[in-house]
């Protein structure tokens, strides 16, 4: 047998570096290659830095869970974030029941989850000693809303008050639900919209100095909707990995703060409803 001698050493690096310079070494499989990331948006309906907050913990557990990687791309408005959802910017995207309708007929994303147990419904708001008792009253006055195109917040609420009060009023357009029940606090404005579950999570002594002056009719609630780009095992590998979340408490509590009480499975049929509203007078430009 042929024995190894240490003068055959240098020979051996020279060779070594051959191959590293002359680019010759194995390259990286595919599957050695960089994973994708997929992204998440959500509405902006509260500011950025709670947002992360309540979805941060959702993603880590996504990652853990599936075995995928995944990165929060965040929105600094509705009106941005759904320009974003209607170009397919997002892999998954947490979003208002219109801008699925729209998003679908765009780009195609679908539906896959979305809280089971409620209806996204508006609420009107105003300071609890406002002297305002009537929604006739807010006639010609400013009201606040989070954007144009919000659905629960703003479209269902213009809609009634066009529809069932026969009025117009000054629509003042805060960004998030957040700004708009602060507005109404400072007297910014004497009224504004939300909806019942961003009212639901707002600091005790906001919520407590609020009174709802008007509910509008429910719409399925918000669902959690995949781009088609996006491969199917990666899909379903997130949808079980969210009802999970649902199955012990540590999980549901995660998915309230969404909110997201009671996490089920939803398509696309839930939600054609809400193209018989005659909503699209409300989304000039868009439709």
């Amino acid at each position: 047998m042929k024995q190894w001698h240490p003068q055959q050493t240098p020979a051996l690096i020279l060779l070594v570096m051959a191959f590293i310079l002359g680019g010759v070494l194995p390259r990286p499989t595919q599957a050695q290659a960089a994973e994708p990331i997929y992204t998440i948006g959500i509405v902006p309906q509260f500011e950025s830095r709670k947002i992360r907050r309540i979805w941060q913990p959702i993603v880590n557990y996504l990652k853990k869970e599936t075995g995928y990687q995944f990165r929060i791309k965040g929105s600094p408005t509705i009106g941005e974030f759904e320009q974003e959802v209607f170009r397919g910017e997002f892999d998954f995207a947490y979003m208002n029941p219109l801008h699925l309708v729209i998003g679908n007929k765009k780009v195609g994303y679908r539906p896959m989850l979305r809280d089971i147990d409620k209806e996204l419904k508006g609420v009107l708001v105003v300071k609890k000693e406002s002297g305002i008792r009537h929604v006739s009253e807010l006639a010609g006055q400013p009201v606040a809303f989070p954007s144009p195109h919000a659905l629960g917040a703003s479209i269902l609420i213009r809609q009634a008050l066009e529809d069932i009060f026969k009025i117009k009023v000054v629509p003042v357009y805060a960004k998030t639900h957040d700004s708009v029940y602060l507005n109404v606090l400072l007297g910014a404005t004497v009224a504004g919209g939300g909806v019942q579950q961003t009212l639901s999570r707002q600091p005790i002594e906001r919520k407590d100095a609020l009174r709802v002056l008007y509910t509008t009719v429910g719409v399925p609630s918000h669902p959690l909707a995949v781009l088609p780009t996006v491969p199917a095992d990666v899909a379903l590998a997130v949808q079980a990995a969210m009802l999970h979340l649902g199955e012990f408490p540590q999980g549901r509590a995660l998915l309230e703060h969404i909110p997201m009480k009671k996490i089920g499975v939803t398509d696309l049929k839930t939600y054609q409803s809400l193209t018989q509203m005659g909503l699209d007078r409300f989304y000039q430009g868009v439709l």
